[in-house]
């Protein structure tokens, strides 16, 4: 232990946080608040070879949901939210609950109510979905290393406590 008592911050490994609520992962495998956005990966309801990349900037609101071909979603109207985008921050909120969601996106959410959405004041967006897909694949890759408490190569540029500098 450390003299705080928090013995992880001396690994390469941290402890994961368990989502608020279970979430369906095969609807929308991945989500992440990241970049200034809330992001992340949505199954097709209609092709299961197909998935949509959507991302909803924090402050302006932006809105984009596009496929992993990168053709435009046919719902996403300019402004208005699509089902992705819709399934997108219903799973967020699962996963981190409202009041985080709403503080990173800067939501205000209406008295009473608990829906994210009708606190959006959404505008156009640009196409994210190369970067967003690019980071749901970087997550995928980990699940395939063997579990193992060892430092790994790709993040070994983080300085060590106590490194000579």
């Amino acid at each position: 232990m450390t003299e705080d008592g928090v013995a992880y911050e001396r690994r390469s490994a941290a402890p994961v946080i368990a989502p608020v609520q279970p979430r369906k992962l095969a609807k929308v495998p991945f989500v992440e608040l990241a970049e200034g956005r809330l992001q992340g990966v949505v199954s097709s309801g209609s092709d299961p070879s197909r998935v949509y990349v959507s991302s909803v900037t924090a402050g302006d609101h932006g809105l984009s949901c596009n496929t992993n071909n990168n053709r435009p979603c046919g719902g996403l109207g300019g402004t208005h939210p699509c089902n992705h985008i819709g399934a997108l921050i219903d799973a967020a909120v699962a996963q981190y609950g409202l009041g985080r969601v709403t503080r990173y996106l800067k939501v205000d959410v209406p008295e009473g109510t608990a829906d994210v959405r009708a606190g959006l004041h959404p505008t156009s967006a640009p196409n994210r979905a190369a970067e967003v897909f690019s980071s749901f694949l970087r997550h995928l890759a980990y699940l395939e290393l063997p579990p193992s408490a060892d430092p790994l190569p790709e993040l070994q540029w983080f300085p060590a406590a106590g490194a000579v500098r």
